[in-house]
């Protein structure tokens, strides 16, 4: 259930105002009894303590211990109710405090439906409603000779500007309900990036880093392939902990994150040598030098990462690009990045899920109305772990390429080929 919670500076300062406020209206609403009839002195206690009861619930912040803000709405209506229908004094004397009563219930109601949980606003807040409308009838189905016009006219005046306050309640309930989801949507978006990052960039690289171990601990290397092994290792590395600081960095402040609306891909120039695939002795210090550049990776990009893939997959891999003259061309700059990527994270499933894969083979040809199509087909057997799930499910690997895809206007799928082996197909649509 919601409830007023004094944290903001401004709530804690009215906070303090509403006690005294609520003592103040308890004295004013309870003097004017002692200038009451001795004989009216019981019809004017219940008279007053009806209107200070509603006066204290609409002032006080609520809870207060186990009293919560909902069973002091309802209390305040049930005894108003109660004693429309029980009040046996003069007709005159409901006139002085109804009108004090009846704001104090417009405020109740008020405070009812902008703040009580879904499943008590509706009930509390029409029993408040209920009382503020009848509230009239007290005093006019008890004048003498007064007709059916008076009860009447006071229940429709009554019950326009209730249904002005409930409306205005509800409109800010919305209000703060939409504000609430748009937080959480920005709070999910932001986590989705960190976990897109974490995958895109940590996982790629620590990828290519186990690979580079391996291939080190083959028999026969040389000094200096070991030394270059390991300055790609070191850069490797280097690369994995910027991200890890991009990433902290995007938490700190979300306005500057760098994965926002799709921009995964936009890399570093210490990316553009394959990302987390090994780079060649000579790129490392050009990287360090020109670091500060940016540019999307794309489809011309292919033929290098599918090189640097089957150079670290041993003398057994066979691996092959095959990019159509002008597929690049067709393909805005931030479609080709999405392109790249769905070739990168196929590419890093075949070594992760099918280390016996023999041939791989990357293609991007004209798929027809100015489309393109790019695919990832090995030979490794239908063995897979599964590697789409549904969009919305999660942030990384092809689940989330493919809600990123989709968003280009394109498809993405991946299945097992004849006669044994796994294929993954994008389609993106051209400019």
């Amino acid at each position: 259930m919601r409830t007023e919670s004094p944290t903001h500076p401004v709530r804690r300062r009215s906070v303090r105002f509403r006690r005294p406020l609520a003592v103040l209206a308890v004295l004013l609403l309870s003097a004017p009894v002692a200038l009451a009839h001795p004989g009216d002195h019981g019809p004017a206690v219940l008279l007053a303590l009806s209107a200070a009861l509603a006066s204290v619930v609409a002032l006080l912040p609520w809870p207060t211990r186990r009293i919560t803000p909902g069973a002091a709405a309802g209390a305040v209506a049930g005894a108003s109710l109660l004693l429309d229908l029980l009040y046996q004094g003069p007709y005159r004397l409901p006139a002085f405090w109804l009108p004090f009563e009846w704001l104090a219930l417009l405020g109740v109601l008020f405070r009812a439906v902008r703040r009580l949980s879904d499943r008590w606003a509706g009930p509390v807040g029409g029993l408040v409603g209920l009382a503020a409308v009848l509230l009239p009838l007290r005093f006019a189905l008890r004048t003498p000779q007064g007709g059916a016009a008076g009860p009447v006219i006071g229940v429709l005046l009554s019950l326009l500007p209730v249904l002005g306050v409930a409306g205005a309640a509800l409109y800010l309930r919305v209000l703060e309900a939409r504000r609430e989801r748009a937080v959480a949507r920005a709070r999910r978006e932001q986590r989705l990036d960190v976990a897109r990052g974490l995958h895109d960039f940590v996982a790629h690289e620590i990828t290519g880093i186990v690979l580079e171990a391996q291939a080190g601990q083959l028999p026969g290397q040389e000094p200096e392939e070991t030394a270059a092994l390991l300055r790609r290792l070191e850069e490797a590395g280097l690369r994995a902990l910027d991200s890890m600081d991009e990433m902290v960095g995007a938490l700190r402040d979300p306005q500057t994150s760098s994965y926002r609306q799709g921009s995964s891909y936009r890399q570093s120039s210490s990316y553009r040598q394959g990302g987390s695939y090994p780079q060649s002795e000579e790129s490392g210090q050009d990287d360090r030098a020109t670091a500060a550049t940016t540019r999307r990776l794309g489809l011309v990009d292919l033929p290098e990462l599918v090189a640097r893939f089957g150079a670290t997959g041993g003398s057994g891999l066979r691996a092959t690009a095959d990019l159509a003259p002008g597929t690049a061309d067709l393909l805005p700059a931030e479609t080709q990045g999405t392109a790249y990527a769905v070739v990168l994270e196929a590419l890093t499933n075949i070594r992760r899920h099918a280390p016996q894969a023999t041939e791989v083979s990357v293609r991007a040809a004209l798929d027809g109305d100015g489309a393109v199509r790019v695919t990832v087909t090995d030979n490794g057997g239908p063995a897979r772990k599964p590697l789409l799930r549904r969009p919305g499910s999660g942030g990384t690997g092809l689940a989330g390429l493919t809600a990123r895809t989709t968003a280009h206007g394109g498809s993405l799928t991946a299945g097992p080929v004849e006669p044994a082996g796994w294929q993954v197909s994008c389609v993106l649509p051209g400019r």
